[in-house]
């Protein structure tokens, strides 16, 4: 049997540590752990990377890639707002990086971002990517509203993944569960919210708005006056 390669090891142990987060729940998973899940030595673990919190940042950084290839994906081809926004919601809940151990790991990097300033770069440019490409499905049909509804779906979108997350059907052993989640219920939910944000802006077009783009992180506004 060929010997793996420094870049495969890598990837076994980054693998290994999204397998580990997501069956535990939580962060306090070990080196050890992961290093025995990737079929490696603790060492050598140790080697590639520097400590655990290095090992979670690539973890981070696979799912984000993942993600980014998904949406990629779903959005070639697309020709029409309502086909990249469905395009958008698909890719958000029903592709590859919509496992449950990649929803579970997920959940859990967020409160790694509360003690991690490149934690929370990587979820800053989640949002702004996520952000991004809802205004600029939304800006052809609902025009400067775009940000702002844009804003509220993207957290419609990380509330809906944190429920997948805490779903019990979700977090069954692997050997009970594998691959993965059905969700398109989720995708359904995101395009149903669309769709009745956008009538209300046709009915209520009158109503004015900042000419400044909110920012994506931002608190969400209450009604427009």
């Amino acid at each position: 049997m060929a010997r793996k390669s420094e870049e495969e090891r890598r990837r076994d142990l980054i693998a290994a540590t999204i397998r580990e987060i997501g069956a535990s729940g939580t962060l306090n998973v070990t080196t050890s752990q992961i290093a025995k899940s990737a079929g490696v030595s603790p060492g050598l673990a140790f080697h590639y990377f520097t400590d655990k919190d290095t090992l979670f940042l690539a973890a981070m950084r696979s799912i984000l890639t993942e993600y980014r290839a998904d949406v990629t994906q779903a959005l070639a081809g697309t020709r029409t707002p309502d086909e990249r926004l469905h395009a958008i919601a698909q890719a958000s809940f029903g592709m590859t990086s919509f496992r449950r151990e990649a929803i579970s790991a997920w959940v859990n990097f967020y409160a790694l971002a509360l003690r991690s300033e490149e934690a929370r770069r990587l979820l800053s440019l989640y949002h702004r990517r996520l952000h991004s490409n809802l205004v600029h499905a939304l800006r052809p049909k609902i025009r400067e509203r775009a940000p702002d509804v844009a804003r509220r779906i993207g957290g419609l979108i990380d509330g809906l993944y944190l429920r997948y997350a805490l779903d019990t059907r979700t977090l069954r052993p692997p050997e009970e569960a594998v691959g993965a989640v059905d969700g398109s219920e989720g995708a359904q939910h995101v395009l149903r919210a669309i769709a009745a944000e956008c009538t209300e802006v046709h009915e209520n077009d009158e109503i004015s708005m900042a000419d400044a783009d909110p920012a994506p992180m931002a608190p969400l506004a209450g009604p427009q006056e």
